[in-house]
C-alpha cells in the first residue's frame, strides 16, 4: 500500500473518532497543567466535547505529550494572546500523518511561540527540516528555549518575513515539488496565497493542513459576513473544488482540512 492510501485510511478512521478525542487532551496527569492553564486551554477548544465512558477511556489510553511540551504550552499560556496556542489534539494527528509518509522537509506558516514547529520537528529525521515562516519574532523567542531544550532546533529554520515573500523566494530557489508537509495557521486574509504557494512546494503525496477553517462555527452561519470569516469560506470553498487534492475537513480544534495533493 503506498504512503498516500495510508494517509487516506488514516485520515478516514481520524474524522469518525476526532469529536471524541478533543475532550481528552487538556486533562492531563502531570504537574505541568494547573487548573488555572487548563481552563484556558479548554476555552480555546473548537471541537465538541463528550463526557461518556468511551471518550474517557480514549482519554487515558490515546494522547502522548512530552514534557517539553507540556511546558512551552504553559509559558504560551501565560502571555495575553496565548489563546492562540494551535490545539495539540490536532498537532498530534498531524505528527503521525507526516510519520506516515516519512515526512523530512515541512513547512510552518505562522509560528507564534513554537508549539507547532516543535511537535513536528520532533517526528523529522535527524536531518528533517522546518522552515518556520512568521513576521513576530518576539513571539517566536518564546519556543526557542524549548526547540534547544528538545534538541531539535537545529531542525527549524525561523524566517521573519512576511510568509508570501519567504515561500515566493523558496519557489525561486528551484525548491518546487521537494517539501511533504506544509501547516498553514497564519492571517486569515492571505491563505488562499499561501495554499496556493504550499501546492507548488509540496510534492505530489505530500499533505497541506490548513488550520481555522471553522472560524469559531462562524463559517455555517450565513448571517456572520465579517470580512475574515468570508474569506475563509472563500477558501473551502476553493479547495473544496480543487480537484489536484482530496480533501477530509475534520472538526478538531478550530477545523482542520487536510489536503492530500495527488
Amino acid at each position: 500500500m503506498s504512503d498516500y492510501s495510508k494517509c487516506l485510511m488514516y485520515a478516514s478512521a481520524v474524522g469518525a473518532i476526532s469529536l471524541s478525542l478533543a475532550a481528552g487532551y487538556w486533562r492531563g496527569r502531570t504537574s505541568l497543567q494547573p487548573d488555572i492553564i487548563l481552563e484556558g486551554l479548554i476555552s480555546l477548544r473548537k471541537s465538541h466535547l463528550h463526557k461518556d465512558k468511551v471518550t474517557k477511556y480514549i482519554e487515558n489510553n490515546s494522547f502522548r505529550l512530552l514534557q517539553v511540551q507540556w511546558k512551552l504550552i504553559e509559558e504560551t499560556m501565560k502571555h495575553p494572546s496565548g489563546k492562540l496556542l494551535s490545539c495539540p489534539d490536532e498537532l498530534q494527528l498531524l505528527q503521525n500523518l507526516v510519520s506516515l509518509i516519512k515526512g523530512r522537509k515541512t513547512l510552518d506558516i505562522g509560528v507564534f511561540t513554537g508549539y507547532s514547529a516543535l511537535a513536528i520537528a520532533l517526528v523529522l529525521p535527524e536531518d528533517g527540516k522546518v522552515v518556520a515562516c512568521d513576521v513576530n519574532e518576539e513571539f517566536a523567542r518564546i519556543g526557542k528555549p524549548f526547540w534547544k531544550e528538545a534538541g531539535i532546533d537545529h531542525k527549524i529554520d525561523l524566517r521573519i518575513a512576511p510568509a508570501v515573500e519567504t515561500l515566493n523566494k523558496l519557489v525561486d530557489a528551484g525548491e518546487g515539488g521537494t517539501y511533504d508537509f506544509a501547516f498553514i495557521d497564519a492571517d486569515k486574509e492571505n491563505y488562499l496565497k499561501y495554499y496556493e504557494l504550499c501546492m507548488t512546494l509540496v510534492r505530489s503525496g505530500g499533505i497541506i493542513a490548513i488550520d481555522n477553517v471553522l472560524w469559531g462555527d462562524s463559517v455555517a452561519d450565513p448571517e456572520v459576513v465579517d470580512a475574515r470569516t468570508l474569506v475563509i469560506r472563500e477558501l473551502n470553498q476553493y479547495v473544496y473544488a480543487d480537484q489536484r487534492v482530496n480533501i477530509s475537513m475534520l472538526n478538531i480544534a478550530d477545523g482542520v482540512t487536510l489536503c492530500f495533493k495527488k
